[in-house]
């Protein structure tokens, strides 16, 4: 499966809402709109050459297409998550899928009263997503249709031309080929090299569009996977920390314990006591991901805190 995944969650066609604890989602996009509100702890989002560290209360907006990727800071964050299919809305906006905006931060152009208002309508809709009840589906989309309104009437958003759309899907194929790349080949030594001549272009231009789209160099994307798988295999217990540095791909021990102590501030025996084994489930860890997702009992209770 690709790190650049197409997310589903959906209950009502073309719309899902869900609450995720992340300590790192790998880098992703999907075809939906995605509106998040972060409500414990802060996250660092990266998307494109933008990397932001956005807390508690804060909202950021993704549209279709774009890439990002997203990191707990000093931990895990929970955000409530809206994903809204251009599709719901096809008859009425067609030009809906091709609209993009420069920005995600909402605090750039929403004042608290209207952030306040999106956090609201937000609770209201996930209320209606998660009880049910009759004609819940309607209530959702209404939900949508307001917060999407809401939010294209004051953030800076523009309509990608025909040859723009098809850069963006060449971009995201790309893009897609070079984490399947590092996600098949971490284990072993891999380099910027290789993946250039598969993709039958220069070694420098690999680089700049890695920079441009990641916002990190080659190196740094695959020290950060395996960082995380190494965490994954602490997590799930009864392997060595030397087995687990070379099954990760690491050189030698001493560049995977300084490679933990940039990534997590701790050693790999540092982190093993701070994370004792727990099992792992496929609900909660996916390909290099740390993250959580609740069932429908504890996102009420989640969304009752709120």
């Amino acid at each position: 499966m690709s790190e650049l995944e197409i997310i589903r969650h959906a209950k009502v066609g073309g719309i899902s809402a869900f609450f995720d604890t992340v300590e790192y989602r790998t880098p992703h996009f999907h075809p939906e709109w995605e509106l998040i509100w972060i409500t414990d702890g802060a996250l660092t989002v990266n998307s494109g050459q933008q990397e932001t560290l956005c807390k508690k209360g804060e909202l950021c907006l993704f549209p279709p297409r774009q890439i990002h990727e997203f990191r707990g800071k000093d931990g895990a964050a929970t955000f409530l998550c809206l994903q809204i299919s251009p599709q719901v809305f096809a008859l009425a906006d067609p030009a809906l899928s091709s609209l993009t905006a420069d920005s995600y931060l909402i605090r750039d152009y929403l004042d608290g009263e209207s952030r306040e208002k999106l956090r609201v309508w937000m609770k209201e809709l996930m209320a209606a997503y998660l009880e049910g009840g009759a004609f819940y589906e309607l209530q959702c989309v209404e939900g949508c249709a307001r917060i999407l309104s809401e939010l294209l009437g004051k953030l800076p958003v523009r309509r990608l031309s025909d040859e723009e759309l098809r850069h963006a899907d060449r971009r995201n194929e790309r893009m897609d080929r070079f984490l399947r790349y590092v996600e098949e080949n971490y284990p072993r030594k891999i380099s910027l090299e290789e993946f250039a001549e598969r993709e039958n272009c220069s070694v420098s231009y690999m680089s700049r569009f890695l920079k441009a789209n990641l916002n990190q160099g080659f190196q740094d994307y695959v020290n950060s996977v395996r960082f995380h798988a190494a965490c994954r295999m602490i997590a799930a217990g009864g392997k060595r920390m030397i087995d687990i540095c070379e099954e990760c791909g690491f050189s030698d021990y001493r560049y995977f314990s300084s490679c933990f102590k940039r990534e997590s501030g701790l050693t790999p025996e540092q982190y093993s006591k701070k994370s004792p084994p727990t099992e792992e489930s496929e609900q909660q860890r996916r390909e290099h991901s740390l993250e959580r997702f609740y069932t429908r009992e504890e996102s009420l209770k989640l969304l009752q805190s709120l």
